[in-house]
């Protein structure tokens, strides 16, 4: 069994502007993430400001199909991973699209930089078998960490989320967090059930339900009484 790894908050760097705000927080989260699909800086200016940014980043290059923008092919996207490895604490690889970016998979590997498997459904919440495959195909890639992101519109939806979260877990390291309409619900709730990472947007939510960074705190420093 996986050692599951503290909760964490990650401050999401998806424009310029919310580049200068991470430089300038005085309260930083434990890691931010870089959107390098949708960032539109130099290279030279990303990593001059990564060393700045004083928390751990992870590096990911989303599929257009999983919500990345500017439609980057696979040699691209494979591209930026390389070139920003050596700055990553940790690296987000698609779940559906890892058989093509094994080179980034081992040279993570090789830096010890932690990998997190991800899956990402826009529509809707898959069912229980297709959710337990899901993890079985993260933990045989040797993920550290598996992130699984579903539309949750209906308590179902979300009931499937929660449950899974909560078999899986016991296996790896686990975050989860809903889109639509039960999406803030189900971040609310995740939070306080030990999701590993927990994203917060910099200035303009980009999803519904999404965070801000002090919205997380506040969220994150509230008792609740789960089931």
């Amino acid at each position: 069994m996986r050692k599951k790894s503290a909760s964490q908050s990650v401050g999401v760097i998806f424009t310029k502007d919310d580049l200068r705000r991470a430089k300038r927080l005085r309260n930083r989260p434990d890691l931010f993430e870089l959107r390098l699909d949708a960032l539109r800086v130099g290279s030279g200016v990303l990593e001059d400001a990564i060393r700045t940014l004083g928390a751990p980043v992870i590096i990911t290059a989303r599929h257009p199909s999983e919500g990345g923008v500017g439609r980057l092919s696979t040699r691209e996207r494979k591209a930026l991973f390389l070139h920003f490895l050596p700055w990553a604490a940790c690296v987000d690889v698609e779940l559906r699209f890892a058989c093509t970016m094994t080179e980034v998979l081992q040279e993570s590997r090789a830096k010890n930089v932690r990998i997190i498997i991800s899956y990402h459904d826009l529509r809707s919440t898959p069912r229980d078998r297709e959710l337990d495959k899901i993890g079985r195909r993260a933990r045989a890639y040797k993920a550290d960490i598996l992130k699984v992101v579903t539309r949750t519109d209906s308590q179902a939806q979300l009931s499937r989320l929660r449950e899974f979260f909560l078999r899986e877990r016991r296996k790896i390291a686990v975050s989860v967090m809903g889109l639509g309409r039960l999406g803030r619900l189900s971040r609310i709730e995740f939070v306080h059930r030990g999701s590993a990472l927990n994203y917060a947007h910099l200035g303009n939510p980009r999803v519904a339900g999404q965070f801000s960074l002090r919205e997380l705190r506040r969220v994150s420093g509230k008792i609740l009484h789960l089931p």
